[in-house]
């Protein structure tokens, strides 16, 4: 405060003051006064015991747990020479890893199972350390030839290394589906890339199609592999037949439940008390808000390499509902593994067979179990005389995969809520059997919140190239028949959220197809109601059944070809499609060749590689299954 600010405010003052006495206390006395008085109380406020400061030292463990980094000091510990690595997306190929590292003892070897997301994958120019050592690797192609997830570092990695393999015997068995274009592409370049970083292929790369028999595939590979093993490292297999068991069970019948899984995938009580990030292992529970159409604990502990099968302790009821996949037909090695517990000799034999790469194996397989639908359930039925104990049941069957819907609502215009689209899965089998699709008849079921009770969805979120382009003016092109709609409803969303906050948005067309209009038409109403809008610029329906020549969406993209190609070509289109892999987008694709060919003036390996092109520029997107 200055004196003329001082001064200024004294003149102000009404006149009475100023014939007052001067103050007992200046200005600057009660300014020192109220600085001792708040020194006082802070010293006495002060004057409760402070709390300590922590010091967090580093704490005195043993050694890091060498199972969460290192696979060769945990293969040196437990003496094991071949390790089998994965890329798993929906767990097939984690199966055929688990199978391989455990028939690894039936021919004299050691094996163990690893996820190459969990251990330093640089270490494997270190496996040469291990006499007889082996890597083989399952890896399974994920979309548009990308390598699974839990595969996605170790793919970098390959990428960006350039040190030396050498010493380091492998092989690889790809699984794949050949109605997709880039077949096998992960198992083919990992089999590639190791041998540039000069690693030994010490067998052929095993191709598994999907869109065939991946079993029978799997298996005529793995039955010339081991005795090429044998052979290569001199060693004689076993001849051992026997089961291998690879978990001890333990009963409980007096345990705090607090303590009991109860579906949960990874953290204990996870259900109850909800932490991000959500994803796989740690699901968020999402209500339903719309939705149209006392036994003994079980362990298993683990008596091997391989993780637990599902996690414990919890209930019979529980492993067989929520961990464990029993409505998907066996394949061979349960059916061998089981074979043991039939007390029929003919039955015994029937499953060994089936079990076997023989033609006549294959061929009884094929009928007997993938054609007749038969899950483990109509196994045990149909072989009277097979009666496996419940944890060696549980210790085969497959785990329960989660199950992948895309998403069928915008986050701008619905921020709070996912939508779904799916078909509901039941038909009958040629035994007679109703067979109802896990995942869609339990949703169906799922009636949404209404007097206080909430239906819950345990879900999580995966990132996806498959999204609108950045620039709002550049045309989209939609193509999805049937349950294909399902992204594109949240395209159409998005688009109009933009039109409605006065963005410039581009051509939006649609093409969509199903059967019969007044059967299979999904989201008519919103779909006419955008077009009346302005919103979809294009709407395109086929109705294939709906008169004596058969329509698809295919035969629309010809009849609109001089648009199309004027979007594509002059407009910087983006072309997206989802379905059907075997037969629609393929024939999409066989569509688009010929407009290219004929408009564009090209030959179709041209044609061929201007699609290629827009791939990879990121404007020809699938979002395809079979």
């Amino acid at each position: 405060v200055t004196m003329a600010s001082l001064e200024a405010e004294h003149s102000t003052l009404p006149e009475a003051m100023e014939e007052e006495d001067d103050p007992l206390f200046s200005n600057l006395d009660l300014f020192l006064f109220t600085l001792i008085i708040g020194l006082i109380v802070y010293w006495f406020m002060s004057r409760k015991k402070a709390e300590p400061i922590p010091e967090f030292k580093k704490l005195d463990q043993p050694m890091p747990m060498t199972r969460e980094t290192s696979f060769i000091e945990k293969m040196k510990k437990t003496g094991r020479n071949i390790v089998v690595f994965y890329g798993s997306q929906t767990g097939t190929a984690e199966e055929f890893a688990n199978r391989l590292s455990k028939d690894a003892q039936r021919y004299g070897m050691k094996g163990m199972a690893a996820d190459p997301e969990e251990y330093d994958m640089c270490e494997l120019s270190r496996l040469s350390e291990i006499d007889n050592s082996l890597a083989i690797f399952c890896m399974a192609t994920y979309g548009e030839g990308d390598p699974t997830d839990n595969a996605q570092d170790f793919y970098d990695w390959l990428q960006e290394h350039d040190g030396e393999l050498d010493g380091v015997n492998y092989t690889v068995f790809a699984l794949g589906n050949k109605t997709y274009e880039h077949y096998n592409a992960m198992g083919v370049y990992v089999d590639k890339r190791l041998e540039e970083l000069g690693a030994k292929r010490v067998f052929d790369l095993g191709m598994g199609d999907d869109d065939g028999n991946l079993e029978e595939d799997f298996v005529t590979w793995r039955e010339q592999f081991w005795p090429a093993m044998c052979e290569h490292f001199g060693v004689e297999a076993s001849g051992e037949d026997s089961s291998i068991r690879q978990y001890e069970l333990k009963e409980h019948n007096d345990i705090n439940m607090n303590k009991v899984y109860t579906g949960e995938l990874g953290r204990l009580k996870s259900f109850d008390i909800q932490k991000p990030p959500f994803d796989s292992k740690n699901p968020f529970l999402a209500p339903v808000t719309v939705n149209q159409p006392r036994e003994p604990w079980l362990c298993l502990r683990n008596e091997s390499n391989k993780k637990h099968p599902f996690p414990c302790p919890t209930t019979y009821r529980t492993a067989l509902t929520h961990y464990l996949d029993i409505m998907h037909p066996p394949r061979t090695n349960v059916l061998y593994e089981l074979a043991q517990y039939a007390t029929d000799i003919k039955d015994q034999e029937n499953m060994r067979k089936m079990a076997s790469s023989s033609p006549e194996g294959k061929a009884l397989y094929q009928s007997f179990v993938l054609e007749d639908h038969r899950n483990i359930l109509a196994i045990l039925e149909d072989i009277p005389s097979l009666r496996p104990p419940i944890d060696h049941l549980c210790e085969l069957l497959p785990r329960l995969q989660a199950r992948y819907y895309s998403i069928a609502s915008s986050s701008k215009v619905h921020p709070n809520s996912i939508h779904v689209c799916a078909v509901l899965v039941e038909y009958t089998t040629r035994t007679g059997r109703l067979t109802k699709g896990v995942a869609t008849n339990w949703l169906k079921n799922k009636v949404a919140g209404d007097n206080g009770h909430k239906s819950i969805v345990p879900m999580y979120i995966r990132k996806s190239q498959f999204r609108l382009p950045f620039k709002a003016s550049n045309p989209v092109i939609m193509i999805g028949p049937g349950t294909g709609i399902a992204p594109f409803i949240g395209f159409v969303q998005e688009r109009g959220w933009l039109k409605e906050q006065g963005k410039e948005v581009g051509e939006t067309v649609l093409y969509f197809g199903c059967r019969h209009k007044n059967e299979d038409y999904l989201y008519q109403e919103e779909l006419e109601e955008a077009e009346k809008k302005g919103v979809i610029t294009q709407l395109n329906v086929a109705f294939s059944r709906d008169q004596e020549q058969k329509v698809y969406v295919q035969h629309l993209l010809r009849a609109n070809k001089e648009d199309l190609w004027r979007q594509i070509h002059k407009d910087n289109a983006h072309i997206y499609i989802c379905g059907d892999a075997r037969n629609m987008a393929r024939d999409v694709q066989t569509a688009f060749y010929e407009i290219i060919e004929e408009l564009g003036g090209v030959t179709r390996a041209q044609a061929t590689d201007y699609i290629k092109k827009l791939m990879t520029k990121g404007r020809y997107s699938q979002d395809v299954w079979s």
